[in-house]
This record gives C-alpha cells, structure tokens and sequence, in this order.
C-alpha cells in the first residue's frame, strides 16, 4: 500500500512538475526562434560593455509570433499591430533603453531603443522608436545613432543563427526590387534623379530625398534597396529603364533631376555626372508627364 501510494504520489508530482515548468515559458528555450528582449533590471546601454553576463526579461518585447516579415538586406521588421502598439508604447528615454536580441533565449548581440528626439549619440545596435503609430508597421535594427557614421565594430545584423531561425519560420524574405515591386514608396520630400555618363551607357540613379547631400558612393551603387518603411534606392542603365522605374511611383510624386551631386568628392574613374542629350531628357520628361509625375529638371 506504502509503495502503491508512493508511486502515485511521484507521478502526480512529475506531472505538476511539467505543468510548471510549461508555465513557466522555460520549456520553450529550444523552439522560441529570434526575439528581442529588455533586460532584467533595465541596465542603461552605456554600461552593458562592462557586463560579462546579460540577464533578459521573462518575456520577449517582440516574439516570432509578433513579427511578419524581416528583410535580410534592409533589417526591417514588419509587426504585427499590437505589437507595432507596444512598441510605441515602449518608455524610451533619452539615453536608450537596451534590448537583446536572441535566439532560443540565447544572446546574439545588444542594442538599444533609440527616440528619434534624442540629442545624445550611440555608437551600437538601434532601434528607433516610432513617435506615432502609422502604416506600414515596420521597426529596423539600424546602426547607430543619429546615423551610421557614429557606429564602431563589425555588423552582427546578418547573423547566421538570426537569419537562419528566421528562415525556418518562414518569416525571412529576399530582397524587394524594381522587378518585383508593383509601386515604390512614396516619399515626403520626394525623389532625386542622378544621370552619368559611363563606358558609353546612361546610368541612372532614383533615390529618395533627403535632407543631407548623397554620397558619391551611394549613388553609383548599383545594390538597389527599397524599403517597406520607405526609402528607395534604384540604379538602372538606359532611358527605357529609368521610364520603367518612374512608371511605379505614385502619382504627384516630384522628382529632382540633378545635373550633378551636391558632393565635393571627385567621381572615380571615368564617371561624368551631366544630363544626357536633350532627345533622351525628352524621352524621360514625356513619360515621367504621362505618369503624373512632377518632373523638375536642374539646368547645368
């Protein structure tokens, strides 16, 4: 009977054991994928270099089951509405706020929730915290802040345990090109148009307009991105593909076609920043007109 009873008792014991430890969100370690957590305690990022250990909250700020899509190439995630709301709802203040990002509960690298109204610089991992909820629901692991200049250290964004969790839960997706995309994105301060002559082709670079010059380098690059939150970047070579590029803007969007860039760098190679021939503006004015684009061209 003693033995009878001790048996039963060790099984009803093992079963609240797993029930607990179901509970508990600590079975899930081995399948929870990427995440971002805060930190246990909310440690300042100014003092996470000193740290040779990281305690993350019980739970993520953002889970896989929060997050649509990640782009690979841009670091953008696409959330979910309630979790895009929780994040606008996040207290940042402005000296960051760490997260970690994990896999499996497993630290990959730290960061920290930036808010854009903050005048101090950050040297690491961000992510800026939206001022306003509005569409699309996009945050992106940035580096740096207030841009890239201020970030030291090697990228960890494409990490392969990251990518590769993400992946797995089909979440991933390639690259957006100007193939693939039905309309580019519509731009605030609208769109700057670059034209070079180069080995005897028109190259033709579309970006999205900033309040800062281009960089050489950003405009003859010829890795296009264009960003779900965004921003556009399109490099062609011929007039028909530069007409095809415009043909996906939104209607009204202005252009700036830009005889050279604002830049005191000197092009590399045999690079000549002009307009082309007069019959080839014409081509792309008659189509960008037909569009119901604002095409506004810099004279030399």
């Amino acid at each position: 009977m003693n033995r009878f009873f001790g048996c039963a008792l060790a099984q009803v014991s093992f079963v609240i054991f797993c029930i607990i430890l179901m509970s508990s969100g600590c079975s899930a370690p081995g399948h929870e994928g990427f995440a971002v957590y805060l930190t246990r305690g909310d440690i300042p990022p100014s003092q996470m270099p000193v740290l040779s250990h990281i305690d993350i909250a019980d739970q993520p700020v953002v889970s896989m089951e929060d997050i649509v899509t990640y782009n690979a190439q841009t670091h953008e995630i696409k959330l979910t509405e309630s979790a895009y709301e929780r994040i606008c709802k996040l207290d940042v203040p402005v000296r960051g706020k760490t997260f970690v990002v994990c896999v499996d509960r497993k630290s990959l690298f730290t960061g920290a929730f930036w808010t854009p109204i903050s005048s101090m610089s950050y040297n690491g991992v961000t992510i800026w915290k939206p001022l306003i909820s509005q569409e699309p629901h996009v945050i992106t692991l940035e580096l740096g802040y207030p841009s890239s200049s201020f970030y030291g250290g090697e990228d960890p964004r494409s990490n392969p345990e990251l990518l590769k969790s993400l992946e797995q839960s089909g979440k991933l997706i390639t690259p957006l090109t100007i193939e693939t995309v039905d309309k580019l994105p519509h731009a605030l301060k609208g769109y700057e148009l670059y034209s070079w002559l180069e080995d005897n082709q028109w190259h033709f670079t579309l970006v999205t307009g900033t309040n800062r010059n281009k960089t050489l380098e950003e405009i003859i690059s010829d890795e296009g991105v264009i960003s779900e939150a965004g921003g556009a970047q399109i490099h062609v070579i011929g007039a028909d593909a530069i007409s095809g590029a415009l043909s996906k803007l939104p209607q009204g969007e202005q252009i700036f076609w830009l005889a050279a860039p604002r830049s005191e760098q000197t092009p590399p190679g045999n690079i000549v920043f002009m307009l082309p021939p007069e019959q080839t503006i014409e081509i792309v004015r008659e189509h960008a007109g037909r569009c119901g684009l604002d095409l506004l061209i810099q004279t030399p």
